[in-house]
């Protein structure tokens, strides 16, 4: 049987974010005086924790804290509001719902604002729980989250899945012994999630969708369409 507990990525995997999360970047970068960031770099923003991203381009801690202050300030205002779910995400998450599996999200996005996401999306039903990270956050804890998870919802790890655009999603799920798939149609890149140990990568949901219905226990490294 497919796996029991699907575990889900948000930014990337559930939904495009990147015109919110771009518009509040450059909101926190005008207010320290820096240039707008180039939309090409946008994909390496998306994904690892915004401390991690704006210490790259900032001199010091000072400078990072107050950014990541007004990039929040801009986020909650409007910026989780600008984002579109990826086709064929609804129909996935029905398909899973109604096959009997359960559904949640792990994601390096302050929880608050994941669950603001989750709540006001018509799809955001489908889920019984959003695991998030605290606004202090620094580093991925996408291999803590998914342990929490498995303990939750008393699933062992040969019953779940994890599915994310990029290696930390991928690193998360092997820390943890659970199945781990990719998904080409986010920021991240076949080479990206193969390297960081991906089962399989999926070009869409609608490939992922099918993969479910088969009957496959384990799915092998391979690009997988529908």
């Amino acid at each position: 049987m497919p796996p029991g507990l699907w575990l889900f990525d948000l930014d990337g995997t559930l939904i495009d974010s990147a015109p919110g999360i771009h518009a509040s970047i450059d909101h926190a970068l005008a207010a320290l005086g820096q240039a707008p960031l180039p939309a090409a770099q946008l994909p390496q923003w998306i994904g690892p924790p915004l401390r991690e991203s704006f210490a790259r381009v900032l001199p010091d801690a000072a400078a990072v804290e107050t950014a990541i202050a007004r990039y929040r300030e801009h986020y909650a205002a409007q910026g989780w509001a600008a984002h579109r779910v990826y086709p064929g995400i609804p129909e996935l998450l029905r398909q899973l719902g109604d096959g009997g599996a359960q559904l949640a999200i792990v994601t390096s996005k302050v929880e608050r604002y994941a669950r603001q996401i989750v709540q006001a999306a018509h799809w955001g039903q489908h889920f019984r729980a959003v695991y998030g990270v605290g606004a202090a956050s620094a580093h991925s804890e996408k291999a803590a989250q998914v342990a929490q998870a498995l303990r939750d919802f008393a699933v062992s790890a040969a019953d779940a899945a994890m599915l994310g655009d990029r290696h930390y999603d991928i690193a998360g799920a092997r820390a943890n012994g659970v199945q781990a798939l990719g998904a080409l149609w986010g920021y991240g890149t076949r080479a990206e999630l193969l390297d960081a140990g991906a089962d399989a990568v999926f070009a869409t949901p609608a490939a992922l969708a099918q993969w479910a219905t088969s009957g496959a226990t384990r799915a092998s490294t391979q690009d997988l369409h529908p």
